[in-house]
């Protein structure tokens, strides 16, 4: 696998839509994903003193965090509108290879900061709700 550009990597917003338009989210620097897994055990005398999982168990989720510049932008509008409301939204995540993952997401956090001389920026949480699919 070739090496990507982090530029490339870039969080899109759902125009709420049925078969929702995405925009992406401008100013961000910064954006990472956790897939994460839970385990469940399920180790037993016959194991041998080795821990055994269930495969396909647990409940799996994807976290989303970002941090950049305000910009404005109708996407930013859009998170934030959500975030106020407490509502799940469509995102898009798109790498630089061509992959991407879509699914419904929470704003779990989303933070403004800005110095008297600076720039204002934010720092944003997501979290899935139900499956994020792999395209």
């Amino acid at each position: 696998m070739a090496a990507e550009k982090g530029s490339a990597f870039l969080l899109k917003v759902g125009d709420g839509a049925e078969v929702p338009a995405f925009a992406t989210v401008a100013g961000l620097r910064t954006t990472q994903l956790s897939v994460n897994g839970q385990a469940v055990e399920i180790t037993s005398k016959d194991s041998g003193g080795w821990r055994e999982l269930l495969s396909g168990a647990g409940v799996r989720s994807v976290s989303v965090s970002g941090a950049g510049i305000f910009t404005g932008s109708a996407a930013e509008g859009r998170i934030k509108a959500s975030a106020l409301a407490g509502t799940l939204d469509d995102y898009e995540l798109s790498f630089e290879g061509g992959e991407r993952m879509r699914g419904r997401f929470l704003v779990t956090r989303l933070d403004y900061a800005g110095d008297y001389n600076g720039e204002r920026n934010y720092t944003l949480s997501l979290e899935s709700s139900g499956a994020v699919a792999s395209l």
